[in-house]
């Protein structure tokens, strides 16, 4: 057994997840606002001098723009009955959504906000501008402004620095506009496929949904835009992936999974900002929860910034979960829990001060949200900011942020399988079918909450204001010699075949067919993925696996893109995979592909898989099929069995997986960190020192070896198993993971510095510490290929 003399960590380990040797720059953190830090004495004089119904105008927001449109969860149902101007009569908080409500020319709304802003500065009695916040998620959700991949293709990428370079993009648009608050990241850690905000999520691993959403936080604020960290906490853990549904899972699984994305983010990153989950956990919704809110935020990790309500959140209370008996009540128990802000408009907060003067709500805790608001507003220079020029021209689409927007999806990209047929050999296929539903939409290469899918969707007579081009017109750029014939063959959704034999006919006549399928991300049953859009099953939507094998039935090799915002179900378009050397299931090797069901027509030659990969997604994929660029990305999520399989994760413990006690068989048909590219990568000869103490640092070491013809990117990924704990442990646990460039036949040395406290865990005394005794290390192409192994010792 384990010896119980263990060494306590650190009450929360993910402190510790970004060491020094981290390519993310560690940046200044920004000032804090107060909660153990003292108010200014500016901030104090304001308090001082605020009528109660002024402190209530601080501690709400207003949708100006909100319409019938369906943008948030019962948006058109819960509109605000105040009208704006007498809702800013005493001030107001925030201003929602002025940019991403429908589409507006940016410079003509930023004059139309200055000009509101010098009326709250000169027409309120106290002359506070308000906080302008808008969605950020794949960019500035912004008519004209730059498009980049869904954040699960951040995940893909595994490559932070690159995503706070887009942050940092991100952030100067929206400050340039005067926004000073963007509604993003997402750090939820997936848990279930079927959920269907997972393609606004990064990954099911929490370090690097940590790494990655807190390169985006820094960047961001970096420029002076405010980051809000969502949803906290527990939101992707909902029943059956069902939206908003309850959450039953154990205090374990919360304090090592879920929570740790959070505090990296809030205490390496600096994070200002937090959003409240829509979800209950074991009955009590978190937007009422003051354990979460207060005692593991504010006086754990020690948040000082401000928590706003996902929107409506406050009145669910209320209406959805029925835990208030009215509006009042409703308010009460959320700022009370550590709620400093109700969004989207006044509605539960609006009852505040009068709660005050009838002494239902003690003033103390009404003072406490207001001054964290306050604060927040002088950190963003708002009391002193100056209105009288707005900009009158900007670009939020420029050159330097399309060259992001095409890196990143090019790195995110995976390829899942290849017989050779990539690169495509342009004399080899001088005929070209492009096939599939998604092969000429601009709609499929964005997620949910682009401006585009998110907004524009309403708007069908506005142009989307960005170039946008489709993988066929990227393809006939890419390949100018080359006879491109396009047809979809089906839809996304639907049951209609009547256009696969025009597919099957282009196919017949080309060298080769690219079929490009998936997703249409929308809300709430417009499309089949994002928010709202669950599912029961984890097939392809609609036809398009017939169309699939249809083509493949031609004879005419396949390459087969999957363009989606969750992971689908493929064992059929997958060989059987060979090589891991593992075993995810703890007992002995397993081929992870033993019985994956073959489609009778046979395979596609060779299958990629991206998650909505934004403005520029494209052109990057035409240049990996061309070979000018080397597929370098990972899954970020296991590739799913089944939905009967889900909900899955390769963090679990031995009875989690595949075994021979049961005859179902969740073993993923790929697993996380699994990606192939147009050369191979060997790693060997991982070394760490023989003993570590519980408290210290290891540095780890890896040969890799470029073994192929090509240029190439590696992601290399660090595992451990903790072999006998206190408590069931996972199978295996990502430590570390890096991008290593090599030239053809090239080998380096990539060295990891690793503190132990990455294997702390919450132990059965509730108290989360780092055990001694035996680790083994391993080095691989995914989680499960233990290629290189090592062996260290916790005293």
């Amino acid at each position: 057994m384990r010896s119980r003399a263990e060494s306590t960590a650190p009450e929360s380990p993910a402190a510790d997840t970004v060491d020094a040797d981290d390519a993310i720059e560690k940046e200044t953190m920004m000032p804090q606002s107060p909660g153990s830090t003292p108010l200014s004495p500016r901030v104090s004089a304001l308090l001082d001098a605020m009528t109660l119904d002024e402190k209530q105008a601080q501690l709400v927001g207003f949708w100006v723009d909100q319409g019938s449109e369906v943008v948030a969860p019962m948006s058109g149902e819960k509109k605000s009955s105040s009208r704006y101007e007498e809702a800013s009569a005493h001030g107001i908080g925030h201003l929602t959504r002025v940019f991403g409500t429908r589409p507006v020319d940016p410079v003509e709304r930023a004059a139309w906000l200055w000009a509101e802003q010098r009326r709250l500065q000169q027409e309120t009695r106290l002359g506070i501008p308000a906080i302008v916040h808008e969605e950020c998620l794949t960019g500035l959700a912004a008519w004209k402004a730059a498009t980049f991949p869904t954040p699960l293709a951040w995940g893909a990428a595994f490559d932070p620095e690159l995503v706070e370079e887009v942050g940092r993009a991100v952030g100067s648009s929206m400050r340039a506009l005067g926004i000073h608050q963007g509604l993003a990241p997402v750090l939820d850690v997936i848990r279930d496929p079927r959920w269907g905000r997972v393609d606004e999520c990064i990954a099911e691993d929490p370090l690097v949904v940590g790494r990655v959403g807190t390169a985006y936080v820094r960047g961001l604020q970096s420029e002076g835009v405010h980051a809000t960290l969502k949803h906290f906490v527990g939101y992707s853990a909902s029943k059956a992936g069902r939206n908003h549904a309850p959450v039953s899972i154990g205090q374990r699984e919360i304090e090592d999974v879920l929570l740790p994305p959070f505090e990296m983010a809030v205490r390496e990153g600096g994070a200002r900002s937090v959003m409240n989950s829509y979800t209950d956990i074991d009955g009590v919704p978190l937007a009422a929860d003051p354990r979460y809110l207060t005692g593991i935020l504010r006086e754990r990790w020690g948040f000082e910034g401000v928590v706003v309500s996902d929107y409506f959140s406050v009145d669910f209370l209320q209406s959805m979960q029925r835990i208030a008996a009215d509006s009042a009540d409703a308010a009460r128990l959320a700022i009370t829990a550590g709620i400093d802000v109700e969004l989207p408009s006044p509605d539960a907060f609006a009852t505040l001060a009068d709660q005050v003067r009838d002494g239902r709500l003690a003033p103390e805790v009404l003072d406490r949200a207001v001054a964290r608001v306050l604060a927040q507003k002088e950190e963003l220079g708002l009391l002193d900011a100056d209105f009288d020029t707005p900009p009158t021209s900007i670009d939020l689409d420029p050159v330097e942020h399309r060259a992001l927007a095409r890196r990143l999806a090019e790195e995110s990209v995976v390829l899942l399988s290849n017989d050779g047929i990539l690169p495509l050999d342009p004399a080899g296929a001088a005929r070209i079918a492009v096939i599939g539903p998604n092969a000429d939409s601009t709609e499929a290469l964005m997620g949910c909450y682009s401006f585009v899918n998110h907004v524009l969707a309403h708007h069908p007579e506005t142009p989307a204001g960005i170039e946008l081009p489709t993988v066929a017109a990227a393809l006939r750029t890419e390949f100018p010699e080359a006879e491109i014939t396009t047809t979809a063959g089906c839809a996304v959704e639907g049951a209609d075949r009547s256009g696969i034999p025009d597919a099957v006919e282009a196919a017949t006549g080309a060298d080769v067919a690219i079929v490009v399928v998936g997703d249409r991300a929308g809300l709430f049953g417009r499309g089949t993925v994002g928010e709202g859009n669950d599912v029961e099953d984890l097939e392809l939507p609609g036809v398009q696996r017939d169309l699939v094998e249809a083509i493949v039935a031609t004879g005419t090799p396949v390459v087969l893109i999957s363009m989606t915002g969750r992971p689908y179900v493929l064992d059929w378009a997958l060989p059987p995979r060979a090589g891991a050397t593992g075993a995810m299931t703890g007992l002995g090797a397993v081929d992870a592909d033993a019985s994956a069901s073959a489609s009778p027509a046979g395979r596609p030659a060779a299958v990629l898989q991206t998650f909505f990969p934004g403005e520029e997604g494209a052109p990057a994929l035409a240049r990996l099929l061309s070979g000018r660029v080397a597929p370098s990305g990972r899954l970020p999520v296991s590739l799913p069995r089944s939905a009967g399989a889900q909900p899955y994760s390769y963090l679990h413990p031995v009875l989690g997986g595949r075994t021979d006690v049961t005859s179902a068989d969740s073993t993923p048909v790929r697993p996380f960190g699994f990606g192939l590219s147009y050369t191979t990568f060997m790693h060997h000869d991982l070394a760490v020192p023989p003993t570590v103490a519980a408290a210290e640092t290891f540095r780890a070491t890896v040969r890799v070896r470029n073994t192929g013809a090509v240029e190439a990117t590696d992601v290399v990924q660090l595992y451990a198993i903790d072999e006998v704990a206190s408590v069931t442990r996972p199978v295996a646990q990502l430590l570390d993971f890096r991008r290593v460039a090599l030239p053809p036949g090239r080998e380096t040395v990539v060295e990891f510095d690793v503190p132990i406290e990455r294997l702390a865990f919450t132990g059965l005394d509730g108290v989360k510490r780092v055990e001694t005794g035996s680790i083994r290390l391993w080095v691989g192409g995914a989680c499960d290929d233990e290629e290189t192994v090592a062996r260290l010792e916790i005293v």
